[in-house]
């Protein structure tokens, strides 16, 4: 089967270690199945993934991606769950110590077929493609776990975005917007601002610009480059939410600004394979859609991550094999 994978690691030139050719057929094991993939979408962990940074180099070559939907060897449509933990765990998915994510231990998506446990089949919306139904497992529900579960946002809050433009940004904006949170988006990019407004954003900023008002929460997926303006945006008693750190870690702590404002600092994963059908249940009763910055088809693999690297999308990558 084709397939998008790593064969080696470099942090300084990731793309030398892709490789888009021929992998065996996966096998099926005991309480798995089979998804014959229609659409995957790229992440920054696939990015991370050929920097080596989350997966093993013994563990190459790894076919990437977390994200697919497709169809089952019955016929079934579905959408894949790519968190994938202990059988025998009960409590939440996202907290189980042995988790992994697919194409981190099991073979990813970015192929014409994945395996996956039973438990990660999630039936796919009718009202969405295969292509948008892609987005949904990891961008889509990190950003709906971000923003219901985790940031504690009510209707009418104000809420900031960082980096409007990624997966994560662009699901945050268009699931704040459709439950009545009023939405602050920044990016450096006036393009990206413009289009953030499109997509429901009530105003947008220059990355670091001072807020007509103090946000009750923060949606923070770009770290060192905006950890400081998320900490001074907060209102006293707001939340910070960070699931990702796309222009590097070690921020400043701002301690004293934590202690003195009573800030929480909240950090969050994906998301639950129930968070996942509650999502795709908000999706259907609110008519939102996921954004697909532009479909490749899986032989192009190579191009997409080059867009991906470049920081030049607005919303998702998709590739169809």
């Amino acid at each position: 089967m084709l397939a998008a994978s790593c064969v080696s690691q470099s942090a300084d030139d990731p793309l030398s270690g892709l490789e888009v050719g021929d992998r065996p057929d996966p096998e099926v094991r005991d309480g798995w199945a089979r998804v014959t993939v229609k659409a995957a979408s790229l992440n920054h962990h696939d990015l991370w993934s050929l920097k080596g940074v989350g997966l093993a180099p013994d563990r190459l070559p790894m076919t990437l991606g977390c994200d697919a939907a497709g169809v089952t060897d019955d016929g079934t449509e579905v959408v894949v769950h790519g968190l994938v933990g202990d059988p025998s765990w009960k409590d939440d998915e996202t907290l189980d110590p042995k988790r992994t994510i697919l194409s981190e231990l099991h073979q990813g998506t970015l192929a014409e077929q994945v395996v996956v446990p039973l438990r990660n089949l999630v039936p796919k919306p009718a009202g969405l493609s295969f292509e948008q139904a892609a987005c949904l497992p990891t961008a889509w529900l990190t950003a709906y776990r971000m923003l219901f579960t985790q940031s504690g946002a009510k209707p009418g809050d104000r809420v900031l975005v960082q980096g409007a433009g990624g997966g994560v940004a662009t699901a945050a904006i268009a699931l704040a917007k459709a439950a009545g949170l009023v939405v602050f988006a920044t990016s450096r990019d006036a393009d990206k601002r413009a289009r953030a407004l499109e997509l429901g954003a009530t105003e947008v900023f220059e990355s670091g610009a001072r807020l007509p008002a103090k946000v009750d929460a923060v949606i923070e997926t770009v770290g060192k480059a905006t950890w400081s303006h998320s900490m001074r945006a907060l209102r006293p008693g707001g939340t910070l939410v960070v699931s990702g750190a796309t222009s590097g870690p070690d921020p400043s702590a701002d301690l004293n600004r934590l202690f003195f404002l009573q800030l929480r600092v909240v950090g969050s994963t994906m998301g639950t394979r129930t968070e996942l059908e509650q999502l795709m249940r908000f999706l259907d009763a609110t008519g939102t859609t996921p954004l697909v910055d532009e479909v490749f088809p899986l032989s192009r693999a190579r191009d997409a991550f080059a867009k991906l690297a470049t920081g030049d999308v607005f919303g998702k990558l998709v590739l169809t094999p």
